[in-house]
């Protein structure tokens, strides 16, 4: 099984492998929520070039492959994640 994006170019977007996990699982559940909460009104806001980039369904892919663009920032705060 190949993993994509790989781990290494994830890695390279954030500080640690700590920091991965946390982002990436708090953009999947913003992806899910979306999904099941406006999922028609949110493809309909999205431009065809941007539905057709989608590579997957499953949120948590989605939210690997936004880190992996650089379309997910994040920021830390004193002992925290924002």
């Amino acid at each position: 099984m190949v993993i994509k994006p790989e781990v290494d170019t994830l890695l390279a977007k954030v500080d640690s492998k700590y920091t991965l996990c946390i982002v990436s699982a708090r953009r999947a559940r913003q992806i899910n929520d979306m999904i099941h909460g406006v999922r028609d009104q949110a493809i309909l806001s999205m431009a065809p070039s941007e539905i057709a980039s989608l590579t997957s369904t499953k949120p948590l892919t989605l939210a690997l492959e936004e880190i992996a663009n650089g379309d997910v920032s994040y920021e830390r705060v004193s002992e925290s994640f924002k």
